[in-house]
């Protein structure tokens, strides 16, 4: 249930801070908002160490795959498309092919078994899933 709830506030705060982001990026800029992002996330990450028990943060040299350390690389690139996107489409539109490219990139990353994760076996039923899921971004976006 912890994880259902998690996926919801994610989805709920990623929408937020995609409308926030843009607003500073129009009063400011694409790269100045960004980097306030980035700066301020991890600025709460520092606080938040502080407070729960200092990790040795040498384990992360010792991380087995290094091209995993490349997250926050791709987060700066994820606040950068979410503005782009929010800024041109709003942000229903943009939230609702976020997550459709977020669910068949996690569907491609547990077929292959990427990264890591574990193998999964082809389902035609979500593909179904993600099919239906595309047909409503297309009946929301439909216009006369």
């Amino acid at each position: 249930m912890f994880g259902f709830l998690a996926a919801l506030l994610s989805g709920a705060l990623m929408s937020i801070q995609g409308v926030f982001n843009t607003e500073v990026t129009k009063q400011s800029s694409l790269w100045v908002s960004t980097g306030w992002v980035q700066l301020t996330a991890f600025l709460v990450c520092v606080a938040a160490w502080l407070f729960t028990g200092r990790q040795d943060v040498s384990a992360l040299f010792q991380v087995e795959h290094k091209y995993t350390l490349l997250g926050g690389v791709i987060g700066a690139f994820i606040t950068i498309t979410v503005i782009q996107s929010m800024g041109s489409l709003g942000p229903a539109k943009s939230v609702m092919l976020i997550v459709i490219s977020q669910l068949i990139v996690a569907y491609l990353i547990e077929l292959f078994g990427l990264f890591g994760a574990q193998k999964q076996p082809f389902e035609w039923r979500k593909v179904l899933g993600m099919l239906i899921s595309i047909a409503g971004i297309v009946i929301f976006k439909w216009q006369k």
